[in-house]
């Protein structure tokens, strides 16, 4: 009888045996298989199930590559760090690593859930760029790999711009020379040769191009670089049938609206973890959000009438030539050309600066592997979080369709290329647990703004209402007026003040 039974626990071995080698053949790994493997297994919690897919194949090369195993569980994302303590203090339950928001590390090390990484040449511009080391630095120490990001960029219809520049393009090859020949016949060599030196260097370039490629150096020159050039384009745009606006975004969502702010705001200082380091308040913040509202005199539409599903959609129909998005755009855009959904072309920039003077600078959000400080094989952990991170980075990107923190995954001629140049100079979400409702009244302040309200007194109010947060004491900010605006002066010509002067002598 006990032999019997010996030889039935040996069947059930040897099926679950090659139950995982079947899955380990097809470079698959169900969770269910995975969470049979012994105490020996690394574990990994996340809560996005569209990660699902990636970790168990890189659990499964990670286990083929180096021996170890991984489990990945799914989790629930609620109270995350909370469910990561308690399951850390209980023995045989504790995740050895985890994939959270950048913005939750001071609870987690706070708790001890997040371990102190050591460098060993990881945390550098040369893997990642800065946003991205600041963005899992606590206290000067990274307690994190970063393992994706998101933020905004400007996309724009090329159809339409194109439009334009050929029409631009087709007029001034339609101009006759006629007059000028006439001129050129009677005038000397020396003339001629005078007015080519007085030409632009930019303009002779331009003129020795095909025409194909004056219509393409058209495009790329009405693709805004500031503010100041959208509103241009926007009063000069004779808008084919069809188009509702020039311009639109998400305005009820601070995360398209930070760009406008994000220059002249400190949240915690470069790592987002210094609470003495908050200045929301002050004369340069005031003239940004005075840009901002601005935007609705040429942009005029209400805040709470637009969402960002609506702003893509309405953009998918060409109803709208530049819109501000995040980084599902590009999988969204490519799918729908694919499928001739989609009958414009259209290209991704750099979120334009507010004026020659005045810079833009976006929100990011980095999501990033973490270190259990619990853990009992934290060398493995770290090992598989930068198989994960740095190592397998193409891989994340080609299976969940999320933007790799690491750097050299794009190149310049990517339409990806342009969320990481904005998230190279982007400020980091803070990973304050004292300021994270100060989101919520940022996007307060900026309804406010947008609906008219006064910006220095929002402002204001704002500022005193996140150091009250971290304070517990009542802030009373000194009130900075709002600049003067600059008198306009005419410059009048040498030939006007001539007839000036003659007339005020008769």
């Amino acid at each position: 009888m006990k032999e019997s039974k010996r030889i039935i626990s040996a069947l059930i071995v040897f099926v679950m045996l090659i139950g995982a080698l079947i899955a380990s053949r097809n470079n698959t790994l169900d969770v269910r298989q995975v969470e049979s493997y012994d105490d020996d297994s690394l574990v990994i919690w996340y809560t996005d199930d569209n990660l699902t897919d990636y970790l168990n194949t890189m659990a499964v090369e990670f286990h083929e590559l180096k021996g170890i195993r991984v489990v990945p569980r799914l989790r629930e994302g609620g109270d995350f760090i909370e469910s990561i303590y308690m399951a850390s203090m209980e023995d045989g339950t504790t995740p050895d690593m985890y994939i959270i928001g950048s913005d939750s590390l001071e609870k987690a090390y706070m708790s001890g859930c997040a371990a102190i990484l050591s460098d060993n040449g990881y945390f550098n511009e040369a893997e990642y760029p800065s946003s991205a080391v600041s963005a899992v630095t606590y206290h000067n120490n990274p307690v994190a790999y970063p393992l994706y990001f998101e933020t905004t960029a400007l996309l724009y219809n090329k159809t339409y711009l194109t439009e334009i520049a050929s029409n631009i393009v087709n007029a001034e090859t339609a101009k006759t020379p006629d007059s000028e020949s006439s001129e050129d016949s009677s005038g000397s060599d020396s003339t001629d040769s005078e007015d080519e030196e007085e030409k632009d260097e930019e303009q002779i370039y331009y003129d020795s191009l095909s025409t194909e490629d004056k219509i393409t150096y058209r495009v790329d020159k009405s693709i805004p670089v500031t503010f100041d050039d959208l509103l241009t384009f926007a009063d000069n745009f004779d808008a084919p049938e069809g188009v509702e606006t020039i311009f639109k975004w998400d305005v009820r969502d601070i995360f398209y609206n930070y760009f406008f702010v994000g220059e002249y705001i400190d949240m915690g200082g470069v790592n987002g973890d210094n609470p003495d380091e908050i200045n929301v308040y002050n004369l340069d913040a005031i003239k940004a959000m005075l840009r901002f509202q601005e935007m609705n005199q040429f942009f005029s539409f209400e805040s709470e009438d637009v969402t960002y599903e609506q702003v893509k959609n309405e953009f998918l129909e060409g109803k709208m030539v530049f819109a501000t998005v995040t980084t599902d755009a590009v999988k969204l855009l490519r799918e729908k050309s694919e499928n001739k959904e989609f009958k414009y072309e259209y290209g991704f920039t750099s979120i334009p600066d507010l004026s020659e003077d005045m810079s833009t600078k976006s929100l990011s959000e980095t999501t990033a592997v973490v270190i259990n400080g619990y853990s009992d094989d934290i060398d493995n952990a770290n090992e598989f979080a930068r198989f994960l991170a740095i190592e397998n980075a193409d891989s994340l990107y080609e299976m969940t369709g999320k933007f790799p923190a690491v750097t050299g995954v794009f190149g310049e001629e990517d339409a990806e290329y342009a969320f990481v140049k904005e998230y190279e100079v982007s400020s980091p979400m803070p990973k304050m647990m004292a300021t994270s409702n100060s989101w919520l009244l940022m996007e307060g302040t900026f309804a406010d703004v947008w609906s008219g309200a006064d910006v220095s007194h929002s402002l204001q109010k704002l500022s005193e209402q996140i150091k009250h947060q971290i304070s517990g004491e009542d802030i009373k900010e000194d009130f900075i007026p709002l600049p003067k605006e600059e008198e306009e002066v005419e410059y009048l010509d040498e030939e006007a003040l001539k007839q000036e002067a003659q007339s005020e002598e008769n």
